[in-house]
């Protein structure tokens, strides 16, 4: 039985959807693999060049058809094109418990960018994978790459939930040995990893992928309106501090952020990494339709 597409996925809106059929995602460093008829940057140029033609089987792309033939001879021929490269796609996204905090939540965010990115590969037919993960705990989206299971990818979103803590440097060492391919590594966190996260990106860049560190932030964790007599519970373990935040303490606060986001940053720019860091309460739609076009991600 054919396979059909809601029709209305829950995750983005439709005419967010339809402005993302006309971008892709972008490879700076590598493409591997091979597929015949559609978008892919070629290793001596960027055209895509006619081949042959081929009798029409039913369950081909229509719009390969050539229609001068079909007027002509009244036969339906499938116009091939020369060997092009595709692109695998892998996006990771944290589900641990630290995700949950924000307004918007981090994690709800993490998702809508996941699935934006997501439909952006299955629009240009790149072969995309996707791991949800915290501490102990991996979720598959085993790899897909046809537009109308994009179904597939928006349900398997929708089902996570955030739980237990992170655990950075083992899941990416397990994604680094599940996935050999290379291709595009979309990192989606907010790095709350007590070990560090430099082990995690050593892991995922063993493997020759060209990694995209996307570093989501609640705008109380950049700057905190809260102030007075405080109990912070950490999310993931439970623990509790009393503390009083004053003016003075928020400020020192907020340098030693500003401090770790600039040596994630540094970080991942002396390994080829592409860091982005963002806060919840950018609209998707601008990150991706604008920003990410500027940086030369998508175009």
């Amino acid at each position: 039985m054919a396979e059909t597409t809601p029709a209305k996925p829950t995750l983005l809106e439709p005419e967010f959807l339809r402005k993302l059929e006309q971008l892709s995602l972008v490879s700076r460093k590598l493409v591997s693999g091979k597929i015949r008829g559609e978008r892919r940057s070629k290793k001596k140029g960027i055209s895509v060049d006619f081949a042959d033609y081929r009798n029409y089987v039913r369950g081909d792309d229509i719009r390969f058809i050539d229609w001068n033939i079909f007027g002509r001879l009244d036969k339906l021929f499938l116009k091939l094109f020369e060997e092009e490269e595709d692109l695998s796609v892998y996006l990771l996204l944290d589900t641990s418990k630290s995700m949950a905090s924000g307004d918007p939540a981090k994690f709800e965010y993490g998702k809508k960018l996941a699935a934006a990115l997501g439909y952006l590969a299955l629009t240009n037919y790149d072969r995309l994978a996707v791991t949800a993960f915290s501490a102990g705990r991996t979720e598959q989206l085993e790899p897909i790459r046809i537009k109308n299971r994009v179904w597939r990818l928006f349900d398997y979103l929708s089902s996570l939930s955030c739980d237990g803590p992170t655990d950075l440097p083992n899941s990416c060492r397990d994604f680094a040995i599940r996935y050999a391919r290379r291709g595009i590594v979309v990192l989606i966190s907010d790095f709350l990893d007590p070990t560090g996260y430099e082990e995690a990106l050593k892991a995922l860049l063993s493997r020759r992928h060209e990694v995209f560190a996307i570093h989501l932030m609640d705008p109380e964790e950049v700057d905190p309106k809260y102030g007075g007599h405080l109990k912070l519970i950490d999310s993931e373990t439970g623990e509790e501090v009393e503390v009083t935040l004053n003016a003075k303490l928020r400020e020192v606060y907020k340098k030693k952020v500003a401090a770790y986001v600039s040596s994630l940053q540094d970080y991942c720019s002396s390994r080829g990494i592409y860091y982005l860091s963002t806060r919840t309460d950018f609209e998707i739609e601008r990150l991706v339709l604008d920003y990410l076009r500027r940086v030369g991600f998508v175009r």
